[in-house]
């Protein structure tokens, strides 16, 4: 592997989708050592889940170490300075841990939440441009023009986070490209990472979503299965896990995680 696979899980919501052991999954997944904790975001979602910013604010509060990641947020749904100054504080909070996955929302979740705040369906991927072209100076802390023509600054301006654009189309793709972002790709298979990688720069960090398959492998099995992402080019491995024993499976993932080096050897 050129570059290190970092090893990520998506933060377990429940039936329910209530985010009360949201500390309790922070600190374990810290202790076994996982790079990150991710966690998906929209305002009414096909599956219940809490609000993303506050799920990761009160993960920050409890970890030191461990990145927050978005898994991802849907910006259109947000005006870009609200979103900017949400990035911006979690960024200090959690002392610049933020992986900030970005997506346009997709069509299992409807039409409803995008009726709720006035934003037109068809117009969602032209304001995602619009938002990833403002954050970066918006998080920073620079004057920034806005569409309707006003000026903000907003303070205090933070670092920004790695951006990764969301997608599994050729249109996500290339707004990664526009934007000098990354790319966050949903249960791709290794050669459908490496054809897409061979399009980002060389720097470019790409994600890729997956569901563990602990039921079916062991943590040798997993970690070859993890290799192969790696030198397809990913550079994170974001795992969802199935059921409510979610304490075990990230035992398993953490386990498989320790033998990469050797895998690969």
């Amino acid at each position: 592997m050129s570059r290190r696979l970092k090893i990520g899980v998506m933060l377990h919501a429940g039936a329910d989708g209530r985010a009360a052991d949201t500390p309790e999954q922070a600190r374990h997944a810290e202790r076994l050592g996982l790079d990150g904790i991710f966690v998906g975001d929209h305002l009414n979602p096909a599956g219940p889940y809490s609000e993303s910013v506050v799920v990761l604010a009160a993960a920050a509060g409890v970890t030191e170490r461990i990145q927050l990641g978005f898994g991802v947020m849907i910006l259109a749904l947000r005006h870009p300075a609200w979103a900017a100054k949400q990035v911006a504080a979690l960024q200090h909070v959690s002392g610049g841990r933020v992986v900030l996955g970005v997506g346009t929302g997709g069509v299992m979740h409807g039409t409803e939440a995008w009726e709720a705040v006035g934003v037109p369906w068809a117009e969602r991927g032209r304001r995602t441009d619009e938002a990833l072209a403002l954050l970066p100076g918006l998080i920073s802390g620079e004057t920034v023009e806005l569409p309707s023509g006003a000026s903000i600054t907003l303070s205090p301006g933070a670092e920004v986070p790695p951006i990764l654009v969301a997608g599994n189309s050729p249109t996500a793709l290339r707004r990664a490209i526009r934007h000098g972002a990354g790319w966050f790709t949903s249960m791709p298979t290794p050669e459908e990472i490496a054809d897409r990688a061979r399009q980002l720069p060389e720097t470019a960090p790409i994600a890729v979503r997956a569901v563990a398959s602990l039921d079916d492998e062991t943590p040798a099995q997993a970690a070859e299965r993890f290799v192969a992402y790696a030198e397809a080019g990913a550079t994170w491995l974001v795992l969802s896990t199935t059921g409510d024993d979610w304490h075990s499976q990230w035992e398993l993932i953490a386990e498989a995680a320790t033998l990469l080096p050797r895998v690969h050897e």
